[in-house]
């Protein structure tokens, strides 16, 4: 009898080794699920940024708005006749002040 056990209990655990550990296992699955899941989420970033790109390049073919801005804040262009003015806001004084040793004050 206890043979008769022993054969069923290995041939159960035969069965469960193609289920769990397999080619087409329960492990294998849950991993390329995880890889579909991270593929999905790349692709969603990727779609977004092409979406932008696509709006971009939509703006520089329509309009010299587009272009106009592009030739202010990234060549540094002025208009002819135009005054540029850069304000430039003052750093902070150093503080000078005692040491420890002379009170702190």
């Amino acid at each position: 009898m206890k043979i008769l056990a022993f054969a069923l209990a290995a041939f159960i655990l035969l069965l469960q080794y193609p289920l769990w550990l397999g080619k087409g296992g329960w492990l294998r699955v849950w991993s390329l699920d995880q890889q579909v899941q991270e593929q999905k989420e790349a692709n969603a970033r990727l779609r977004q940024r092409n979406g932008a790109l696509d709006a971009e390049v939509r703006d520089l073919k329509q309009g010299f708005e587009a272009i106009e801005e592009r030739a202010r804040y990234e060549l540094g262009l002025i208009k002819q006749d135009e005054v540029f003015f850069q304000v430039v806001t003052p750093r902070p004084a150093p503080e000078i002040g005692l040491s420890p040793k002379d009170g702190g004050r």
